[in-house]
C-alpha cells in the first residue's frame, strides 16, 4: 500500500492525523476506511465525545423553544439588572454551538462528516452574531445542515429554505407581495435578497443560466415564507407560509410557467433548482476544489456533474466517485491545498493530540486569524483557497501559535515525540529536514508545526 496515498485520503477526508491512530492500511484497508467515512453511522463516537455533546443541550432544542427562552414574552418588564443577565445568557446557544463544533472536529471519527458539515455550512453561510441568529445558529447547524451533508441535495436544499435562520439572515421573512393588503411597515413589498443567493450561491452559480427577471419571479413566489418566533403557528420550527402576504399570480421562471398555488411554488422550484445542469456543475466545481485543486480539472468537474444529475442529487455517489478517481489520487496534488485557519488550527490539535477544555482561547485564536467560527458576514462564505489565506501577516500568526503550543507542552504534562509528529506530516523536504537537524531539541515542535508540510494537506 502506498503510505502517500493513505496519508493524502486521510488529509483530504479528515481534519489531520492523529498519530495514535495511525496504522499501514492495504488497498482493501483503504478502501473499507473510505466506505466507513461515506457512511458515519457505522462509526460511533467515544464516550467522552458523547457526554460533552449532551451538555450541550441548546443543539436539540427547537427554534421556537429557544425564542421563548431567550426572547421571553416579558423582557420588557424585566429590570435593567435582569435584562442585562438576559443579554449574557443569550451568548449560550452560540458558545454551545461553537463548542460542539470544534468537539466534533478533533474527537469525532466521523471525520468526512465533520468535513461535510464544514463545507456545507459555508456553502448555505449566515451570520451568527446578529440578534436572534445567535440563538439558532446551532440548531440551523443541527437540524438543517448536519443531518443531510451525505444524502440528497434537494433535501438539505429543502431544510435550509424552512429554517428561521437563513429566512432571517437573508430578509426573506420580511418578503411580502406589494399589492397585498398586509404590505405595511416592515413588510412593505418585495425583497430579493435569500432569491438571489438562493441562485447565485446556493444553487445555479453566479455564471448560471438566469436573469433578473429570474431573480424577481423567484422573490414572488417566496413572498409569504417566513418565521413564526413563538411557534403560536406551525409546528415549532419556527417556519410559516404566511398567504395573506404571498403573491398568488403565476409565474415564469427559468422559462417555466409555475402556477400561483400557494407554499407548494417554492416546493417546485426548489425541484427545478436541486437537479438543474447548473446547479450540477456548481457543486461539483466547489466539491472538487475542496478535494483536489483550487483550480480543478474540468473532466473531473464533468464527471462529478454526471453523477450528480444522474442520481438526481445525491450527494454520497458524487463523493465515491471523486475518491475513486484519477484527479483525485494523482500524486500531483498531495499537500496542493494549503489549510484554512480553521483547518490548520484543527489538524494541530490533532496532529499533537493535546487536551484542552479552553475552547474560548481556540475560537479567540480563530477570529484573530480571521476565520471566527460563525462570524462571515457575506452569505457566500470562507474561500478555501490558498490565494485567500497566504500572507505575511497570516504566517506570523501561524508560527505564533506553534511556539504557543510548544510552550504548553514544555510546560504541562503533556509530551509529544517530534518522531511521532511527524507522522502526521508524512514525507518531509530536504529544506525541512535540514532545518530540523540544526535546530535544538526545544525547536523540534515548533517548527514542525510551523512547517510547509503542516501548512498544506
Amino acid at each position: 500500500m502506498n503510505s502517500a496515498l493513505q496519508l493524502h485520503c486521510i488529509n483530504r477526508l479528515s481534519y489531520g492525523l492523529r498519530p495514535s491512530e495511525w496504522k499501514p492500511l492495504d488497498d482493501e484497508d483503504l478502501e473499507n476506511y473510505l466506505q466507513e467515512q461515506l457512511n458515519p453511522a457505522t462509526l460511533s463516537h467515544p464516550p467522552f465525545l458523547r457526554q460533552e455533546l449532551q451538555k450541550r443541550e441548546t443543539l436539540t432544542a427547537s427554534p421556537t423553544d429557544l425564542f421563548q427562552t431567550y426572547y421571553p414574552p416579558n423582557a420588557g418588564k424585566l429590570t435593567p439588572e435582569e435584562r442585562k443577565e438576559l443579554r449574557k445568557r443569550r451568548q449560550e446557544p452560540f458558545q454551545q454551538a461553537r463548542e460542539a463544533r470544534v468537539l466534533r472536529a478533533i474527537y469525532s471519527p466521523r471525520q468526512l462528516q465533520e468535513v461535510m458539515v464544514d463545507f456545507w455550512f459555508n456553502h448555505f453561510n449566515v451570520f451568527g452574531r446578529r440578534g436572534a441568529l445567535q440563538i439558532w445558529v446551532g440548531t440551523y447547524e443541527e437540524q438543517a445542515i448536519r443531518p443531510y451533508v451525505l444524502g440528497n441535495f434537494r433535501d438539505l436544499l429543502g431544510a435550509v429554505a424552512r429554517h428561521p435562520a437563513m429566512l432571517l439572515y437573508l430578509d426573506n421573512w420580511v418578503n411580502t407581495d406589494p399589492n397585498s393588503p398586509r404590505a405595511k411597515g416592515k413588510f412593505k413589498g418585495l425583497n430579493e435578497n435569500y432569491a438571489r443567493e438562493l441562485l447565485e450561491l446556493h444553487t445555479l452559480g453566479v455564471d448560471g443560466d438566469y436573469r433578473q427577471a429570474d431573480v424577481i419571479a423567484l422573490a414572488q413566489i417566496l413572498t409569504g415564507w417566513g418565521i413564526n418566533r413563538r411557534g403560536k403557528l406551525g409546528d415549532g420550527s419556527g417556519f410559516h407560509f404566511y398567504k395573506a402576504r404571498h403573491d398568488h399570480r403565476d409565474k415564469v421562471f427559468l422559462g417555466r410557467v409555475i402556477a400561483g398555488d400557494g407554499i407548494s411554488e417554492v416546493e417546485n422550484v426548489l425541484d427545478i433548482l436541486a437537479t438543474h445542469p447548473d446547479t450540477a456543475r456548481h457543486l461539483s466545481y466547489k466539491l472538487a476544489q475542496y478535494f483536489v485543486s483550487d483550480d480543478p480539472p474540468a473532466p473531473l468537474v464533468n464527471r462529478l456533474a454526471e453523477q450528480f444529475l444522474r442520481t438526481r442529487g445525491e450527494i454520497r455517489p458524487v463523493l465515491e466517485l471523486l475518491f475513486d478517481s484519477s484527479e483525485f489520487r494523482d500524486p500531483k496534488f498531495y499537500k496542493s491545498k494549503f489549510r484554512t485557519p480553521y483547518q490548520y488550527l484543527l489538524a494541530v490539535l490533532r496532529a499533537t493530540e493535546i487536551k484542552t477544555s479552553k475552547y474560548n482561547g481556540l475560537l479567540g485564536i480563530l477570529r484573530q486569524m480571521g476565520m471566527g467560527l460563525y462570524e462571515c458576514r457575506p452569505p457566500n462564505g470562507y474561500t478555501n483557497t490558498k490565494q485567500a489565506w497566504l500572507s505575511s501577516d497570516a504566517m506570523m500568526k501561524r508560527v505564533t501559535l506553534a511556539s504557543t503550543f510548544s510552550k504548553r507542552f514544555a510546560k504541562g504534562n503533556q509530551k509529544i515525540d517530534p518522531k511521532l509528529l511527524k507522522v502526521s506530516l508524512g514525507q518531509l523536504s530536504a529544506q525541512t529536514e535540514a532545518t530540523l537537524k540544526t535546530a535544538p531539541s526545544h525547536l523540534q515542535i515548533p517548527l514542525l508545526l510551523g512547517s510547509p508540510e503542516m501548512m498544506h494537506y
